[in-house]
């Protein structure tokens, strides 16, 4: 684009002989959907061409566009920044987006980045576990005003009912879902712990507890005998009939799709927990971008629930020993124990 070149965007005079933009504040009474205060700054990575529509995205204002190479010494100098958006994270050399990242983070800023879901690994890696981030592979309208309404909750608490919208309604139901899910998995992993939001201090009951008093904790009696070396194989040949089942079920739950409507019958945290089990009893690693295949859900969708499941601490992020540059996603071990406490219930 030539300097000098003005463009108007709803009253706002935008400059790109500096890459500068400049939004005007609120008149004095308007009408702020979210917060009391002002809206949150956003600063835009990439090409003009490339930002989204913001028109309807209530308490968020664009601060600045600049390409990747100045982005990371404004971030710095910019203190009253709250969400970076980066819209072709995957065409960014790796120093440049980690040195962005890192500016993020020392400033606390939200960050949303978009990527094909070819290079999802590699950024997804690329990120610090730290930083709060959302990725978007292949975002619609929504997907784009969900990120945006979670980015601008994650800084601003406060959030007036008459701001709630259809992308506030979402988010909420998505939380609503991981802690329901969460609760069951604490119940059918009994003994009282192991998963986030179970209550400290309580064991499960059972006939063995009658003599104890409710105040006080009694642990489960286990034995701590080395297992022969002979019963190795056949808990493996365990490991894999069980994996088969799993694999089987989540081929049978493909199937319903072939006679109904897809997202009739979508679950993408039930199925992603069934792949993550199955290739647990596999021992074999699950990359971002598989886990987001086996949830069959718009791969937006399914990293907005590999995130919210990782923050209420039924995955982990796993690091590849053999590739920086990727990592995997895990079950943690209350929400495996939990999964196969469930399985062998189903085999009674």
């Amino acid at each position: 684009m030539d300097q000098g070149t003005q463009i108007a965007l709803d009253g706002s005079a935008m400059s790109f002989d500096d890459v500068r933009v400049e939004y005007a504040w609120p008149a004095a009474g308007a009408a702020r959907s979210i917060g009391e205060g002002v809206a949150s700054p956003l600063l835009f990575v990439g090409p003009p061409a490339a930002l989204p529509d913001m028109a309807s995205v209530a308490g968020v204002r664009l601060a600045n566009i600049l390409p990747p190479s100045r982005a990371a010494g404004y971030v710095r100098k910019t203190v009253t920044l709250d969400i970076i958006w980066i819209a072709a994270a995957d065409t960014i050399e790796g120093e440049l987006f980690a040195d962005l990242c890192a500016a993020a983070g020392e400033q606390g800023c939200n960050l949303i980045c978009e990527t094909p879901l070819s290079a999802l690994d590699h950024v997804a890696a690329a990120i610090p576990a730290a930083l709060s981030a959302q990725l978007l592979v292949d975002a619609d309208p929504v997907d784009r005003l969900v990120a945006l309404a979670a980015a601008r909750r994650a800084r601003h608490a406060m959030v007036h009912d008459i701001a709630r919208d259809d992308a506030m309604e979402r988010i909420d139901r998505l939380q609503e879902e991981v802690a329901r899910i969460s609760r069951l998995l604490g119940d059918l992993a009994g003994q009282g712990g192991g998963l986030p939001g179970t209550p400290t201090g309580v064991s499960a009951w059972n006939d063995d507890s009658a003599d104890y008093p409710p105040s006080q904790v009694r642990a489960p009696s286990r034995s701590y005998a080395v297992m022969p070396r002979s019963f190795v194989p056949e808990e493996r040949t365990l490991d894999r009939q069980r994996a088969k089942m799993v694999r089987r079920m989540l081929r049978q739950r493909r199937m319903r799709e072939q006679y109904f409507p897809a997202d009739l019958f979508a679950d993408p945290a039930w199925d992603m927990l069934l792949d993550l089990y199955a290739a647990r009893l596999e021992r074999q690693p699950v990359s971002v971008s598989s886990l987001c295949i086996a949830a069959a859900v718009p791969a937006t969708t399914a990293l907005r629930w590999i995130k919210t499941m990782t923050d209420a601490g039924l995955f982990l992020r796993e690091a590849d020993p053999h590739d920086g540059r990727r990592i995997f996603i895990a079950l943690a071990e209350g929400a495996g124990d939990a999964l196969a406490r469930y399985f062998e219930a189903l085999d009674e």
